[in-house]
């Protein structure tokens, strides 16, 4: 199967000074498969750093650990890759195997910069989870992506890491499971922070602004030059949001507070099925019910969190003797009380909560049991979204339950269910961070976009240290820049007793440092010219961030201001006018 590669072009071919010497910037490149193919794509950025990434010269530049036996080998296209004989048949000294290991390549590595990974691999037979493993200079051991390899066929691994120290630096990929691993198309291309930080502002750009022309016509219908034209953004078109408690229905401090900033919100515990049936047959929905006509009133946007949690532990005690009947009895209850209650109210739904690290439902009703929710989900509210919604996609490539791979694999097996075909599915991504890994981010973020559906960040938030507000910035200036992502949520509740992990204000909602970087990016993306005036032809061209409109037209010869509102989207372009039709 021929896979079209997609580049985003993020920026000119600059010159930058590098270690002293004169070298080229290079664009950033997004490409990504999910698909297994019979032949690798070519390496990105031709290989980058790495040195015969193709291995069209044999294992030059390449070698091995333990002395285990490698080689190359070719398939019946003629295409060449690496292979690594009986990785799996070693024995450590205390009796157990060691991991599987492919071949390895050291490089050279330069402190403060960001490393763009990427790999094609198989395995001999069945299939197996190989990370990709760099050691720094430092001799640490960084794991920068991982993909589900599988034999027969090459599978795309695509991630990065952060070096902070300059010397040599070694990849290699390695597997729990005894099979010999397969490479080819290995990348690695190094970014000053700068480079990096530039091309997530152009892509912001590209994909959150747009240039539109605006025309002033008079009564006459004739341009109306030198007029003079303000602009209000009413609303941002991206949404941006964050997680909100019960206490905002008794603090008119939060609610102002939350409502000035945010266009989107997520109940934090308050339509978990936990908070509205505590005791068996008891209901009660009062809490979430006067929490969305806040929301409704302030014309923000709600999530719906959510029809059930995979988690063992967030069970209510009453759930867990139930037999099989009595628990789907319950769970259908569940499912039609809360979904048909809020249908058309909120705009998604996290469906299944976290199924890719528990598996509470599975294990009662089968592997289906998520598939299954989701139809069920689907006929009732059929305008919502429904997400997946997972942590550590984004932010652990070490952890193995919810790697790129997996996540979609877990979201082709919901669509492939009978009857699940037409559902609205999306991409939802927690993003719980402690230390970023930045262009582990991206690259993840690269992966899950060729699922082509609508994808979010959810929950993000990022643990106090040090450096929690640069953290969090960098987090969310990525999510803000890639063009694939539609959305991104907070997990900031406010509580008087503490917030999860993360809090934007004090109990006086008066901003912390975290807070202060959140009114900070709002007000950069909203950044537009205020006051123009047309030119001779009545014509004015704004370069405006997505979002709704309202241009007030002013002109001596008016007896009042003209006011016509306007949304600018992804479809908005230059080529296009906007008329305001003037009545004087």
């Amino acid at each position: 199967m021929r896979v079209v590669m997609e580049k985003l072009v993020l920026s000119l071919f600059l010159v930058a000074l590098f270690q002293g010497c004169i070298v080229l910037s290079v664009e950033y490149d997004h490409t990504a498969s999910i698909e297994c193919l019979r032949d690798p794509m070519k390496p990105l950025y031709k290989g980058g750093v790495i040195q015969n990434g193709e291995f069209n010269s044999g294992l030059m530049g390449w070698s091995t650990y333990r002395n285990i036996k490698a080689g190359v080998s070719s398939s019946p296209s003629g295409n060449k890759f690496a292979v690594v004989h009986n990785a799996g048949t070693f024995l450590s000294s205390s009796g157990r195997f060691l991991p599987s290991h492919s071949v390895y390549q050291r490089f050279q590595m330069q402190g403060d910069m960001h490393y763009s990974l990427s790999a094609w691999l198989q395995v001999s037979n069945g299939t197996a989870h190989v990370k990709a493993v760099v050691k720094s200079p430092s001799g640490e051991r960084v794991i920068s992506g991982a993909v589900v390899a599988q034999s027969g066929c090459w599978s795309m691994l695509k991630g990065g890491m952060t070096a902070y120290s300059s010397g040599n630096g070694e990849i290699f990929f390695e597997s729990e499971a005894p099979v010999d691993i397969w490479v080819d198309s290995v990348s690695v291309q190094p970014f000053t922070v700068d480079e990096w930080d530039g091309h997530a502002r152009r892509s912001a750009d590209q994909a959150r602004r747009r240039t539109v022309r605006v025309v002033a016509k008079g009564a006459d219908d004739k341009p109306m030059a030198h007029a003079n034209v303000s602009i209000e953004l009413l609303r941002l078109g991206f949404p941006f949001g964050n997680a909100v408690t019960k206490e905002i229905l008794d603090l008119p401090a939060y609610e102002k507070w939350f409502t000035s900033r945010f266009t989107v919100a997520t109940f934090e515990n308050e339509m978990k099925w936990y908070s509205t049936e505590w005791a068996q047959g008891q209901e009660n929905y009062r809490v979430a019910d006067d929490m969305l006509k806040v929301m409704q009133k302030h014309g923000i946007k709600v999530r719906g969190h959510n029809v059930f949690w995979d988690d063992q532990n967030s069970q209510m005690k009453w759930v867990m003797p139930l037999n099989l009947a009595q628990l789907k009895a319950a769970m259908q209850k569940r499912l039609k009380s809360v979904v048909s209650r809020y249908a058309g109210k909120v705009i998604h739904w996290d469906v299944v909560n976290e199924n890719l690290h528990f598996n509470f439902f599975e294990t009662k009703l089968g592997p289906s049991a998520s598939a299954q929710i989701y139809n069920q989900v689907g006929q009732i509210d059929r305008n919502a979204i429904l997400f997946m919604n997972e942590f550590n996609t984004l932010e652990q490539p070490g952890d193995p339950n919810p790697t790129p791979a997996k996540y979609v694999a877990k979201m082709n097996q919901i669509k492939s269910y009978p009857g699940n075909g037409g559902l609205k599915l999306g991409v939802g991504l927690e993003s719980h961070f402690t230390t970023p890994n930045i262009p582990y981010m991206r690259g993840a973020l690269d992966t899950l976009a060729k699922l082509k559906m609508p994808m979010w960040l959810t929950e993000v938030d990022v643990v106090k240290s040090p450096n929690q507000v640069k953290y969090l910035e960098q987090v969310l200036r990525e999510g803000f820049a890639h063009p694939n992502v539609d959305g991104i949520v907070m997990w900031a509740a406010w509580h008087a007793s503490g917030c999860y992990v993360m809090c934007l204000t004090d109990n006086s909602f008066k901003n912390l440092p975290v807070g202060d970087l959140v009114d900070k990016l709002i007000a950069e993306w909203k950044t537009h010219r205020h006051v123009a005036t047309t030119d001779g032809s009545g014509a004015v061209e704004l370069d405006l961030p997505l979002g709704e409109y309202k241009f007030t037209v002013s002109h001596p010869t008016l007896k009042k201001d003209a006011i016509h509102t306007m949304t600018v989207d992804t479809s908005s372009s230059v080529s296009e006018e906007h008329t305001i039709s003037v009545k004087s």
